[in-house]
């Protein structure tokens, strides 16, 4: 990894000139270059080998800067897996140069920025709006954009494609458009696929987001801290215990607090049952869309299962909001790990049920083998993190890579595919499902003792029995209820390995009670971006297989 002063040494000899500027963020590599440079430095970092991953490029309005827009990159090696930060300042009426020339995963991203800030990309291939509707006026994470304003959308777009915007039939070719959603049981009612068919084979396809649209970022800014953490279980609300640990964790970075090892290893054993569920709901809905019905029934009897045990622990199934800034919301009852337990001896069965039902199943293996195979190459310049960048043959996993709450200490394995088509990725989400099994048991045997939580009345509300037991509790109480958190000044990345992969948070703290800036990176919007290019020259019913083995979640897609 380099530090500052080898990154000064670094542009030095390419950009003698230079007006860069180097900070450290909470521990991060901080590169701040003029807007005129940003696509050259971006380029010089991928061309030379030290950064191949744009995770992601966020934006932050300062109305009271001469330039009012800043532009934030965040690089990923996964040689070394260092990690740097790219900012440029771009004022209202200006210009950016688009990355696209450089990662193509920086076409959604700038739409994004662009759609929420009005910032222009200049070259980019198809700026337009991406999770607002055409009729919406304005950019919603504007800061004098009030929250409050709803806009509603009273008519739907025709047939449209990124090269051809006005989509006309072309009367010399048999080639039919076609809706595929977001009515279309596999869309789930929040995707719409437009496809051009000749016969059954998709000659070019195109996608449109934002049914789900309600703007996270946006209800993060106007929310105190710790009410933030329900918003995030609605993110990917299939395996919300990760949404709220991601999030707690970025927000602990910044005040630059450890949790007790009890919580810790708490939030392992919650994360690792949450990711065996979520693969579960991938798995279970790809079959059935397929046609395999009994694997759905089958699977999500497990689900249930650890609903319930969700459901013991603090009184709520799907959206739990269990985490806290500082540790957990309360300990566990006595005998809930030994019901995990029991549950993982059980899953473990129903696991090795699954295999034999589809692994060697003939048709599963037409419907999903050889279907929208990805390079690891290609992968890496989508964006692709999780369960289908290790089935394209690249074994990275933060757990392994960058670990946290003490998974260095534990015994699992990462599994990786060879050809990163829909079958591998089931192969691999089924392997992962009996590693988190694996984890899970190691923790439980090594529960540590101690407190669930730090004890901090600046950051942690006391126990009710102090609160009305005593003033010292109840003052408190009250001040933390009223003033709210407040994280000092400053800006951090932090990122976990969620069920769909990588997921960041970009939090940015003016000292206030609220978040001043909170990005969210979903490991489904960077994978979804390929998803025309997955299906094109397919047929369209390996639209349905590949859609399902992306695993897409609305709600952390569209946020």
């Amino acid at each position: 990894m380099m530090n500052i002063e080898t990154l000064k040494t670094h542009f030095s000899g390419s950009f003698p000139q230079n007006a860069f500027k180097y900070e450290n963020e909470v521990g991060a590599n901080v590169l701040i270059v003029p807007k005129e440079d940003v696509i050259s430095v971006l380029r010089h970092l991928k061309d030379s080998g030290q950064y191949d991953f744009l995770m992601h490029v966020a934006a932050a309005d300062y109305p009271d800067r001469e330039k009012r827009f800043e532009v934030v990159y965040e690089l990923f090696s996964s040689k070394n897996y260092a990690r740097l930060r790219v900012k440029a300042s771009v004022g209202e009426n200006e210009t950016i140069d688009t990355a696209c020339t450089v990662w193509r995963s920086a076409n959604w991203y700038e739409r994004e920025c662009f759609d929420m800030y009005g910032i222009i990309f200049k070259g980019h291939p198809n700026l337009r709006r991406i999770l607002v509707h055409h009729q919406f006026v304005g950019h919603p994470l504007r800061k004098d954009y009030d929250a409050n304003h709803q806009q509603h959308c009273t008519e739907t777009l025709p047939i449209h494609f990124e090269d051809e915007p006005n989509y006309t039939p072309d009367p010399n070719k048999d080639l039919v458009p076609l809706n595929i959603g977001p009515s279309h049981p596999a869309t789930h009612g929040t995707l719409r696929v437009m496809a051009e068919l000749d016969g059954e084979k998709v000659v070019r396809a195109n996608v449109e987001l934002g049914f789900l649209h309600r703007c996270f970022e946006k209800m993060a800014e106007t929310h105190p801290y710790n009410q933030v953490i329900p918003y995030t279980d609605r993110l990917n609300y299939c395996s919300a215990p990760m949404n709220n640990v991601g999030y707690c964790k970025a927000v602990e970075r910044l005040l630059g607090v450890e949790i007790p090892p009890r919580a810790q290893a708490m939030r392992i054993v919650l994360c690792e049952l949450s990711r065996v569920i979520d693969h579960i709901v991938c798995l279970g809905a790809n079959a059935v869309d397929l046609g395999a019905l009994t694997g759905f029934f089958h699977l999500f009897a497990f689900r249930e299962q650890v609903y319930g045990l969700f459901e013991k622990l603090c009184g709520a199934r799907l959206t739990v909001a269990l985490t806290r800034v500082g540790g957990m919301a309360q300990d566990a009852p006595e005998g809930w790990f030994n019901e995990v337990l029991g549950f993982c001896d059980r899953m473990v069965v129903g696991i090795d049920e699954l295999e034999r039902m589809l692994t060697g199943n003939k048709i599963w293996m037409q419907r999903t083998q050889g279907v929208a195979p990805i390079t690891a190459e290609q992968a890496i310049m989508w964006g692709y993190t999780g369960p289908l960048l290790r089935a394209a043959g690249v074994s990275l996993d933060l757990r392994k890579a960058q670990p946290y709450y003490g998974y260095e200490q534990l015994d699992f394995d990462v599994p990786v595919g060879t050809t990163g088509d829909c079958y591998d990725r089931y192969l691999v989400r089924v392997e992962e499902m009996r590693q988190s099994i694996r984890i899970v048991r190691q923790m439980i045997k090594n529960m540590p003792g101690g407190d669930y939580t730090i004890r901090d009345k600046n950051i942690v509300l006391p126990e009710k029995k102090d609160v009305y037991g005593n003033i010292e509790g109840l003052m408190n109480h009250f001040m933390l209820v009223i003033k709210g958190l407040r994280p000092p000044v400053g800006e951090v990345y932090d990122a976990t390995e969620a069920a769909n992969g990588e997921l960041g948070f970009y939090l940015v703290s003016d000292g206030s009670g609220n978040p001043y800036r909170l990005k969210v990176r979903p490991p489904c919007f960077a994978i979804y971006q390929s998803f025309s290019d997955q299906v094109t020259g397919g047929l369209l019913a390996d639209v349905i297989a590949v859609l399902g083995s992306m695993n897409l979640i609305a709600g952390e897609l569209d946020r």
